[in-house]
């Protein structure tokens, strides 16, 4: 599903880049939220845009204050991959034990509270897909570094932690999510389409249950998903050298994103699964030929397909037909 942004919406991002004052761009930036539709397809976009006018606004409001930390602090992590998932949680929740194990981060691990000090990123594979993970410097009812706040609300989506070895690790969890509310950051199962209030971040997230071992966890299962918000699907995540484990993790991270694999092919040639090109849910064959190149969006007609998609192999589709996972496509102009 293409975004379809409006000519007005051009013109009014043409008119920030050049803006030479905070009131400036931030008076732009307000002008394209306004014009940008609102929609499933707009998602990230809409995201981007709302961190964008926070801090345009923290600029206006308080010159060379915290605006220029959380942006200096964001500009350390540009996206890289299919996105960027953030890890969020209270102090020894098991998160940087997690970034460890499925990338070759070397996070600093030690079974005391605020460990993470600093936000550190490291790279998932699984398959042909590459993410972007960022361990973050723990959240409690008292503590929410003005960065990790910025990182929240521009990430693709957010995995939540959770210690289901003790009580106290439910609540503090708990915690996490009213102080992150406090801020207008809302963590939800799904975002709501339509939001025409740019204060507002609705963040995808995925509930990480870690340490699920020993007496008294199914108990506390049950009381974090009779507690916490918007119905977060929870994950058990034993943290323990399992591939198996792994991998299932790593496909629950990627799917969390709502992305699709589509794999162009060559006429008379296989297909390079390196080549993979990751897209929205929802993206066309047209989509897939912006996302290679913009000249080829605009001469793409049709494709031949193979894959969950077809009808049968080498079927071929107009350039508005609607891709999924694993399609094959041979685009044609």
């Amino acid at each position: 599903m293409a975004v379809n942004l409006t000519p007005q919406y051009h013109e009014a991002d043409e008119k920030f880049r050049k803006a030479k004052t905070a009131a400036e761009r931030l008076s732009y930036l307000e002008e394209m939220w306004v014009q940008l539709p609102k929609h499933k397809a707009s998602e990230k976009l809409q995201a981007q845009l709302k961190t964008k006018l926070s801090k345009a606004r923290e600029e206006v409001e308080s010159p060379g204050g915290p605006a220029k930390l959380t942006a200096g602090v964001a500009a350390k992590f540009p996206r890289q991959g299919a996105g960027q998932i953030l890890l969020i949680g209270p102090p020894n929740s098991g998160k940087s034990q997690f970034l460890g194990s499925l990338t070759e981060a070397k996070p600093d691990i030690a079974p005391y509270p605020f460990t993470t000090r600093q936000a550190q990123a490291g790279m998932l594979s699984w398959g042909e897909v590459r993410i972007q993970l960022i361990d973050t410097p723990p959240i409690t009812g008292d503590v929410l570094d003005p960065s990790v706040l910025s990182l929240v609300r521009q990430a693709d989506s957010c995995l939540l932690f959770t210690d289901l070895s003790d009580d106290d690790g439910i609540f503090q969890t708990l915690s996490v999510v009213d102080k992150l509310r406090e801020f207008k950051t809302y963590l939800v199962a799904e975002p709501p389409e339509g939001n025409d209030d740019w204060t507002l971040a609705h963040v995808r997230t995925l509930l990480i249950g870690t340490r699920a071992q020993g007496s008294g966890v199914e108990d506390r299962l049950g009381v974090i998903q009779e507690m916490i918000p918007d119905g977060l699907m929870l994950l058990e995540a034993e943290l323990v050298d399992s591939m198996d484990g792994y991998e299932i993790i790593k496909e629950k991270v990627w799917k969390s994103l709502k992305m699709i694999r589509a794999f162009p092919k060559k006429p008379g040639k296989g297909v390079v699964r390196e080549d993979m090109i990751a897209l929205d849910e929802g993206s066309t064959v047209h989509d897939m030929a912006l996302a290679i190149h913009k000249e080829l969006g605009d001469k793409v007609k049709s494709a031949r397909l193979w894959g969950p998609s077809a009808a049968m192999d080498g079927a071929v589709v107009s350039r508005h037909h609607e891709l999924m996972d694993g399609d094959m496509v041979e685009l044609q102009s």
